[in-house]
């Protein structure tokens, strides 16, 4: 019975309930003794920096809103169970009437690969600054200071800005994020 063929499918659920949709999913496997059918359940993200009140914060976000992989056997009542579930709307490049699509093996390994990229890649983000441009500090004790970046460290992703402080230029080490352009 477990040798069944399995393929991955698309679920699109009620956006930003789709770990709440994941959740449900996974009871009702266990609830039903569907394991068999339904390998996995999985809400795509991606890890985001964000600052707030000075501090960095890691936050997940769903990286394909609405939507849920699920890779399973879509045979007899699985289609409807998961249909039934709340907040599921129904399944991604389904006709009405018809049988769910389950997708390419070329978009699975796009999507999955995207998914372990953004898990393992950290956090890339392209140098918005260059040497001798001025900036203003948005963030941390130097708020309000302007300075003239001398140093780009790409791996740290910090800015050494020369900000002059009480009349005497001071070196700063700080983060592409607590900086903006001087327009």
């Amino acid at each position: 019975m477990a040798d069944f063929v399995k393929k991955w499918y698309v679920v699109r659920a009620i956006g930003g309930q789709e770990n709440k949709v994941k959740n449900y999913i996974e009871n009702e496997i266990a609830r039903l003794n569907i394991a068999d059918y339904i390998e996995q359940v999985l809400v795509p993200t991606e890890k985001v920096i964000q600052i707030r009140d000075g501090k960095k914060y890691n936050k997940e976000r769903v990286y394909f809103p609405g939507y849920i992989m699920v890779e399973a056997n879509l045979s007899g009542e699985i289609p409807h169970i998961i249909k039934a579930i709340p907040g599921v709307i129904g399944f991604l490049g389904e006709v009405k009437g018809g049988d769910p699509v389950p997708l390419r093996k070329a978009e699975v390994n796009r999507m999955l690969g995207k998914v372990d990229e953004l898990s393992i890649q950290n956090e890339n983000v392209v140098i918005p600054y260059i040497i001798g441009e001025s900036v203003k500090v948005v963030d941390g004790p130097f708020n309000g200071f302007d300075g003239t970046i001398e140093k780009i460290n790409e791996e740290k992703r910090k800015l050494e800005v020369m900000v002059k402080i009480f009349g005497r230029k001071t070196p700063l080490e700080l983060s592409y994020m607590q900086v903006e352009k001087v327009s």
